[in-house]
């Protein structure tokens, strides 16, 4: 994914700041690593939703812009092990407060959901 120089050009912060955590997946697993390190397998069984392929992506993703941290130990066979870097540790309480914020809204959010369904314009009646 090509990745806009802000650096440039004057642009929002809020736009610098999600161009980074974009998508549904980079935030998420910011939010597991801020537990310590972790394999990408731990990864893989924390997110049952996201595929091998996805999750190696935006790994990739999250490490070319420097927000973690990906250690190869030389060992047989090979263990890999991620980490927020300095900078993803900044974004902790940015992380925080989506988590707070979401964990607020989740039952009117499911309800939503609920209601969306009930209304759909594809159900017989």
């Amino acid at each position: 994914m090509k990745r806009k120089n802000f650096a440039r050009r004057p642009g929002c912060a809020v736009e610098v700041t999600l161009d980074l955590i974009d998508g549904k997946w980079k935030g998420v697993i910011l939010y597991h690593l801020q537990g310590g390190s972790q394999r990408f397998g731990e990864l893989r069984r924390l997110m049952p939703s996201i595929t091998q392929r996805m999750l190696t992506k935006q790994l990739r993703a999250l490490e070319d812009d420097r927000l973690i941290v990906r250690k190869v130990y030389a060992e047989v066979p090979p263990r890999v092990e991620y980490s927020l870097s300095e900078v993803g540790e900044s974004l902790r309480p940015v992380i925080e407060v989506l988590r707070v914020w979401g964990q607020n809204h989740q039952e009117r959010l499911s309800c939503a959901d609920v209601a969306d369904t009930i209304k759909s314009p594809h159900q017989v009646a």
